[in-house]
């Protein structure tokens, strides 16, 4: 708990096996990231090998290769979204992170100018929602996110697009 700063649920789950302890280690040597890799091996990973009822030691996806996937979302290249179809194309055999994410063309897109773009077009759609909004109408915010997304195929940086959006409302 004190190496690594994690919570006594994060430590007790990541030390049920003497092979999971190992696995974690060996992921948070390669991202220097131990939250983000604790998340990720306790819920996607221990999801899909209870789902297979797997053995960490049986794991489809090693170590190293899931610090692949985990620094690609750490780095911004992928979305947390975008990494659960990045993990199942893993853990099916089909290569890297990287090369799923280039395959695939599943970069995030965070040129703020693109994005922008896209908030622009989603606004240009939707002038009566948009004064709505500006006028306090809060849960709409979510409405425009999601329009960006879909615009986006999953792709743009979903805390960009919200910060963009805000800027939006300001001026």
């Amino acid at each position: 708990m004190d190496e690594f700063d994690l919570s006594a649920y994060d430590a007790g789950v990541l030390t049920g096996s003497r092979e999971l302890a190992d696995y974690f280690e060996a992921v948070v040597a390669k991202t220097s990231d131990a939250k983000l890799s604790a998340n990720w091996i306790s819920g996607e990973l221990a999801a899909r090998l209870n789902k297979e009822e797997l053995d960490i030691s049986e794991s489809k996806v090693g170590a190293e290769a899931y610090a692949g996937l985990i620094a690609r979302i750490k780095d911004s290249t992928i979305s947390g979204k975008i990494a659960k179809d990045v993990f199942d194309a893993m853990w099916n055999g089909e290569g890297s992170a990287d090369d799923i994410i280039e395959s695939r063309g599943l970069k995030q897109i965070t040129d703020s100018g693109a994005i922008e773009a896209m908030v622009d077009e989603v606004i240009a759609a939707n002038p009566g929602q948009f004064e709505q909004l500006k006028g306090g109408k809060d849960k709409l915010m979510g409405f425009f996110v999601g329009q960006v997304m879909k615009a986006s195929k999953g792709k743009a940086n979903p805390a960009q697009v919200n910060e963009l959006m805000r800027k939006k409302l300001e001026n």
